[in-house]
């Protein structure tokens, strides 16, 4: 039998920050967990849209436990406000799920100058997990999941000297180091739990093609592009839906089977049941790595430091 959302543990007495709730993937994620009886923090750029989204969990599950925080991943000091209030509201914290993002749109820059792309998809998210870590490392058996994409396989690993690809922006190349940045990130900061010796985990997941507003945006906000186009194309006529493309990020969050550095995603590359996968690209993995963790210190001036996390 296929792993299904019938499948997850009873998530009563468990919080989970659930970025992007609002819409697609991540909202479909909120559900489930709520569903389950976790309290799910939902944390989310448009509020309105996130208020009828709330209203559309508990339409199946009246009893959902849910919240709204305001968070704009593309501004720094959004994220810092989020993360303060989140871990002012919750000394513990079972399930961070990294998984907001934006797709192949044109060249623009976030309100602290950073490529758009790798501000929103990466370096936000770099920023509330810093944050958040305290919450987490005092929770047994918290994870972080970090939604990457089949994408990250055309990335290629962040330059130091460029890390916003200025004078060398494409839309999909910018998506594609993105993603790679994502990847690197969950097996990152694995590697940070374990040299702690703490028992958070860190693990990724990736959606394969599935059918969300993620494409539609893309579309518009690049100037409708052939490759979005296609791609919006492919989603609509041969993507997954929403909740089964929901299924890998929660497998990784949920499965008790499931161990830090763990990669979940369908099991025919876009389409399929949620499966462990491999982990390719290790060449180099270590540099790459190295790179992500010195330019995201340097570009948000937030460090990752676990073991002082873990004190507090």
């Amino acid at each position: 039998m296929f792993w299904n959302a019938s499948q997850i543990p009873d998530q009563r007495g468990r919080t989970a920050v659930v970025t992007g709730a609002n819409g697609g993937l991540g909202l479909e994620t909120a559900r489930q967990l709520a569903a389950k009886g976790a309290h799910v923090v939902m944390a989310v750029r448009n509020q309105d849209k996130a208020a009828a989204a709330m209203e559309d969990i508990r339409t199946a599950a009246p009893g959902a436990s849910l919240e709204l925080v305001s968070l704009d991943l593309s501004a720094q000091a959004s994220v810092h406000a989020a993360g303060e209030k989140i871990l002012g509201s919750h000394k513990r914290i079972d399930l961070l799920i990294n998984n907001a993002g934006v797709m192949a749109t044109g060249e623009a820059k976030t309100v602290d100058g950073f490529e758009m792309q790798f501000g929103v998809d990466h370096l936000g998210h770099w920023t509330l997990t810093s944050l958040l870590l305290p919450s987490l490392l005092r929770t047994p058996g918290a994870r972080v999941v970090t939604v990457t994409s089949t994408a990250h396989h055309m990335g290629r690993a962040v330059d130091p000297a460029n890390p916003h690809l200025e004078g060398r922006y494409g839309p999909w190349r910018a998506y594609g180091q993105a993603k790679l940045a994502n990847f690197h990130f969950g097996l990152g900061l694995q590697r940070e739990f374990e040299r702690a010796g703490v028992g958070t985990a860190s693990l990724l997941a990736h959606p394969g093609l599935s059918n969300t507003n993620l494409q539609a945006v893309s579309v518009r906000e690049s100037g409708g592009g052939l490759t979005q186009r296609f791609s919006h194309w492919a989603a609509v006529h041969t993507g997954m839906s929403a909740p089964d493309g929901a299924l890998p990020q929660l497998r990784a969050a949920t499965d008790p089977d499931a161990n830090g550095g763990d990669f979940y995603g369908p099991m025919f590359v876009n389409n399929g049941p949620p499966v462990r996968k491999p982990i390719f690209r290790r060449i180099g993995m270590n540099s790459a790595i190295a790179k992500l963790w010195e330019v995201s210190e340097r570009e948000t001036g937030v460090p990752i430091d676990v073991s002082t996390a873990a004190s507090s």
